[in-house]
């Protein structure tokens, strides 16, 4: 799937990644590759997603995963992951900032 990053048309979802963790929470067995995935696709292009009807964990564990757990997503780089790349990518407007 890296591979594919060299594409400025393709992006990636991350989601269900609770449910390939071969740890529990914070599922550190899948934090090196969540990297790697960040490194290749960068914010604008790897986009947070859940699928709450398979995982083991709890909703708010698969968001913290992402907003807590992995020291090197932080600050713009979180916000984009989080949901403001996607609307980017598929052109919806965001809310105005006060």
């Amino acid at each position: 799937m890296l591979a594919l990053a060299k594409y400025p048309n393709v992006a990636v979802k991350a989601t269900a990644q609770a449910g390939y963790a071969e740890d529990a929470y914070p599922f550190r067995s899948l934090h090196p590759h969540l990297h790697r995935c960040f490194d290749a696709f960068g914010p604008d292009r790897m986009f947070w997603g859940t699928d709450i009807t398979r995982m083991h964990c709890t909703w708010r564990q698969c968001v913290t995963l992402f907003t807590e757990e992995l020291p090197w997503l932080k600050g713009r780089d979180l916000d984009l992951v989080m949901g403001e790349a996607l609307c980017n990518w598929v052109g919806w407007p965001l809310p105005a900032q006060s």
